[in-house]
């Protein structure tokens, strides 16, 4: 039985994390704002005997265990698209995208059950209880308390369900990241809200500001009509001490909320930046995760259409210079029948001497359309001399000895001149020699740039093994062996040994000459 991979033991581990994590929220903001705040505010305002302090707890326990059944039921309905989604083996498309929304839209399902089985599953059995409790005896409160314990319960749900949906907004994106993937698996195809919003960051805005500005004073308000109804004449001091602690937990909650939310807003623009960023590093290749129900969502495919649309100009970009590059060879090469090609092969020798030295992509796609234009210096070389049958005078080759110079000069005057600033090297180089005795600069070894050094390589190798009006094009062999004479002394020698080598391997590269 084959072990799991890496990939699918992350997998595995997706749903029962966000599982926990879901637990964890739940139970860190059961914690602040149910036992926390209410906690507090109803053993610290009241004052009761010990023995109604047990009917209260008695109460409360018996409410929240109801709140808890309820609850799970409800939560089990909202979970179950996405745990059909983890129990399939292979799960359908509709499965998925079934699956990402309901992820999407689990912040406000946790708010939804706050506020349903939460709030009403807790407070309605305590108000039915403690009603009873106090036409008993057994609570000697007025009844005007079960509204205000009513008010403040509502005030608690309403911190609880903010804390739970910023908290749930970043348990979610896992699984999003997951259903994505999965689906562009096993359907070759995205899976995103296509800008729809969930819920707007207005929304998120505005109730998460007035929660955090008005709930701490609405409860401190409320707390404090019942502490004042039960001092009866206690002293001053002890009423501040109470007074500080309900005001400590409001500023404690307000730093919380303002947290929350800042990072909830902070996340995305930071994505979308590092993404811009890597964009103007000159990565196209890069893409925001559409993990977002709300505005951001549209920002986000916004920013992915953008960058779509820059590749696809910058392929056609590449594709239109890579035409350039092909015709003004092939222009070139027109001008002499019996060389016609010369550009194209020496290009693609090059492009292989480059490949065998473990050069880069980016280096290889420079050299190839240096190489193809390393001879357009030639166009400036009257027919006379370009084409004559003969042996050249020394004055003719002197004219011929100007061409990298004037190919370098035709390619400045290219616009944008940037476009062509990595290929003049290239161009001017490729007839110096190692030992210092070749033009037009009189450069030796590693001086020699290194485009120039591949392609006075592959341009030797070319013109031997080429028929000439004058002359039958030697064989691959012999100009291997001249080659391998030449290295250190006209040709690079570390280039040169990998060509050669890799040419004997291949059988001379018989195919390729011919």
């Amino acid at each position: 039985m084959p072990l799991p991979t890496e990939r699918e033991n992350h997998d595995n581990r997706v749903y029962p994390s966000f599982l926990s994590q879901l637990l964890r929220n739940y139970i860190f903001g059961s914690t602040v704002a149910v036992a926390g705040v209410g906690g507090i505010i109803v053993f610290s305002t009241l004052t009761i005997p010990e023995n109604e302090q047990l009917t209260l707890a008695a109460i409360m326990l018996i409410s929240l265990l109801i709140m808890i059944g309820i609850e799970l039921l409800v939560f089990y309905r909202h979970i179950k698209p996405i745990q059909i989604l983890f129990k399939a083996e292979k799960p359908t498309s509709k499965q998925l995208k079934i699956a990402y929304v309901q992820t999407h839209r689990f912040p406000t399902l946790a708010v939804k059950r706050t506020f349903g089985p939460h709030f009403l599953g807790l407070l309605l059995p305590a108000i039915g209880m403690a009603y009873l409790c106090i036409r008993l005896g057994w609570l000697k409160l007025p009844y005007f308390y079960i509204g205000i314990a009513a008010a403040v319960a509502l005030m608690i749900a309403s911190m609880h369900a903010m804390i739970e949906f910023f908290l749930t907004t970043r348990a979610i994106h896992p699984v999003i990241t997951y259903i994505r993937n999965k689906h562009k698996e096993l359907y070759f195809q995205d899976i995103t809200l296509g800008g729809q919003v969930l819920v707007s960051i207005r929304t998120k805005f505005r109730l998460s500001a007035f929660l955090i500005g008005t709930l701490p004073l609405l409860l401190f308000g409320l707390a404090s009509q019942i502490r004042f109804d039960s001092l009866q004449g206690e002293g001053s001091l002890d009423y501040w001490k109470w007074a500080g602690l309900i005001l400590v937990i409001g500023i404690i909650y307000s730093l919380l909320g303002a947290s929350l939310l800042s990072r909830n807003i902070e996340d995305p623009i930071h994505m979308i930046q590092h993404g811009m960023s890597s964009v103007q590093a000159g990565n196209l290749e890069t893409s925001a995760a559409d993990i977002y129900s709300d505005e951001f969502s549209k920002l986000v495919a916004g920013f992915n259409h953008m960058v779509n649309g820059l590749r696809e100009r910058e392929q056609r970009n590449n594709q239109l210079l890579q035409s350039y590059f092909m015709t003004l060879a092939a222009a070139l090469d027109a001008r002499d029948t019996y060389t016609a090609g010369h550009s194209t092969r020496v290009a693609r020798f090059s492009v292989q001497i480059g490949r065998l030295d473990g050069w880069s992509d980016s280096q290889i796609d420079i050299l190839h359309k240096t190489a193809l234009l390393h001879d357009i210096g030639k166009i400036g070389v009257r027919d006379a001399v370009l084409l004559k049958e003969g042996r050249l005078t020394d004055e003719e080759f002197d004219q011929i000895k100007l061409h990298p110079v004037l190919g370098e000069n035709i390619l400045k005057q290219i616009e944008p001149a940037d476009a062509m600033a990595d290929l003049l090297p290239g161009v001017r180089s490729h007839h110096e020699r190692y030992d210092g005795k070749g033009y037009p600069d009189g450069l030796a070894g590693q001086s020699i740039p290194l485009f120039g050094r591949a392609i006075a390589i592959a341009d030797a190798f070319d013109a031997m093994t080429s028929d000439r009006p004058y002359r039958k094009g030697m064989s691959a062999e012999r100009a291997l062996s001249i080659l391998e004479e030449g290295k250190g002394t006209q040709w690079d020698p570390h280039l040169t040994q990998l060509f050669v080598d890799a040419c004997r391997k291949k059988g001379h590269m018989e195919e390729d000459v011919s």
